[in-house]
């Protein structure tokens, strides 16, 4: 039996730890989770034009008090170096970070680049990650956030699949 990751546990996961504020950029594999992500009374969605931008838009949220989580690409957290290194770790700031995993696969060559980079690109900043392949997977997200707390450290969830 194949294991799927759906949106509703990860969502849930965003109550259990009190998530305020889901720092977005849209593209097409996340709509499922946009969708139910409108509906949850007491989380905001705030979309952004670009991944860089949603670094300080989650800085911000976070020093007025409330509790931000970004979801973005692969590729947009490499776009998004500076401001993970800038705001996120050297103002310890305990953000997590929920990024698809594009081109990753455990089942064979991983020909995309951009899944080839994500992991070094992480070690490079000393960013701790937890793979999120299935939903039976979802509880690692709660230790990022306690992570996150504890280390006042950005910390990574790759979602390692597409939402079913």
């Amino acid at each position: 039996m194949e294991q799927v990751l759906t949106p509703p546990p990860i969502i849930d996961q965003f109550k259990q730890n009190d998530v305020t504020h889901v720092i977005w950029l849209p593209d097409s594999e996340t709509n499922f989770m946009y969708e139910l992500m409108t509906r949850e009374e007491g989380l905001k969605i705030v979309p952004v034009c670009r991944e860089g931008e949603s670094m300080a838009i989650a800085a911000g949220i976070w020093v007025g008090g409330q509790k931000p989580v970004v979801l973005i690409q692969n590729t947009g957290m490499f776009e998004s170096g500076d401001s993970i290194r800038g705001l996120g770790i050297d103002l310890e700031f305990p953000l997590v970070m929920m990024i698809g995993y594009r081109g990753w696969t455990r089942h064979g060559i991983t020909k995309d680049s951009a899944a080839r980079f994500t992991e070094p690109i992480l070690h490079a900043y000393g960013i701790n990650y937890y793979l999120i392949e299935s939903n039976d997977d979802v509880g690692r997200i709660s230790d990022a956030f306690e992570e996150a707390e504890r280390t006042r450290k950005p910390v990574a969830c790759l979602l390692g699949a597409e939402y079913s």
